[in-house]
């Protein structure tokens, strides 16, 4: 009789197992069905209401945080089993530095543990082989959480399967800034150089003036070169979770065309079927989206 707990918790756990293997079989059969029809390349989350899902379930400080990190890792394997090869989230905005000391302490530790362990033999990013992306002001950070985060990056970097990418302590209006200055930067080089070779060949003409201011403008292209989100095309779906309808300065430059999507769940409730649901709004809209997109 002393073992029949034992025994009762052993067939527990394998009626559990089965039906987690029934339910992700399940999962990977509806994606094949979804993947008949258009599936976009890049998804990017705002992860809003972690604090209030811990308000709401009574639950101490750092808990909704971490809540949300399970829920993230769920959406990631769901996003790449999907076929989804880029996914942004916004993870701690440069006005997030405006909290109390303590919490920003305590997102800054949680963070920390969190990217440490992204290099775990079991993690997600050795799984599906993803590199990682951190896009920001990373000298904003603290010397841990910059090292582990550059640490990630170079281990990742031969990776090529799928790409996450974290935005830490970023804010859009911060990313243009930085790709205008670079681009006057690039721009007064390239100026400085063709000024050596003007130099050089004193016969130039009305051509070579013309030339020449042209080299001094700064194109559309030289701005999107130097953008840290560059290393991915633009967003197809942007969701924010809360029922919240603002980017909150994220990603302005790029969700020109980006189908936008608010499910009124926390951040730790968002599942699979607000994943589903975008995805299908946005193959019902493709055809639009690709109008829109070709006459800019």
């Amino acid at each position: 009789m002393a073992e029949l707990p034992g025994q009762i918790r052993r067939m527990s756990g394998g009626i559990s197992q089965l039906l987690e293997q029934i339910y992700g079989f399940s999962r990977r059969c509806l994606f094949r069905v979804i993947s008949m029809g258009p599936i976009p390349s890049h998804l990017a989350f705002i992860m809003d209401g972690n604090r209030r899902y811990a308000k709401k379930h009574g639950l101490e400080d750092g808990s909704g945080h971490k809540a949300g990190f399970s829920a993230l890792m769920s959406m990631l394997q769901y996003c790449y089993e999907l076929g989804i090869k880029y996914v942004t989230i916004y993870a701690f905005s440069i006005d997030n530095f405006r909290r109390q000391p303590e919490e920003v302490q305590s997102l800054m530790d949680l963070m920390l543990e969190k990217i440490k362990s992204l290099l775990e033999k079991e993690s997600i990013v050795h799984q599906y082989g993803i590199r990682v992306y951190f896009i920001g002001n990373l000298a904003l950070l603290n010397d841990q959480v910059r090292a582990a985060a550059e640490k990630v990056m170079k281990i990742t970097a031969k990776n090529s399967r799928v790409v996450l990418l974290i935005c830490i302590a970023y804010n859009s209006t911060n990313e243009i800034v930085q790709a205008v200055k670079k681009s006057c930067i690039n721009t007064s080089d390239n100026m400085e150089a063709y000024g050596n070779d003007k130099h050089e060949d004193r016969d130039s003409d009305i051509e070579g003036t013309d030339m020449e201011n042209q080299e001094k403008r700064i194109q559309l292209v030289d701005i999107e070169e130097n953008m840290q989100m560059s290393v991915a095309p633009n967003p197809d779906i942007l969701i924010r979770s809360s029922g919240e309808t603002r980017l909150s300065n994220f990603l302005l430059w790029q969700t020109g065309n980006t189908q936008l999507f608010s499910p009124a769940s926390l951040w730790p409730e968002i599942g699979l079927r607000h994943l589903l649901w975008a995805v299908l709004n946005f193959q019902r809209n493709q055809s639009y989206l690709e109008k829109r997109k070709k006459q800019l």
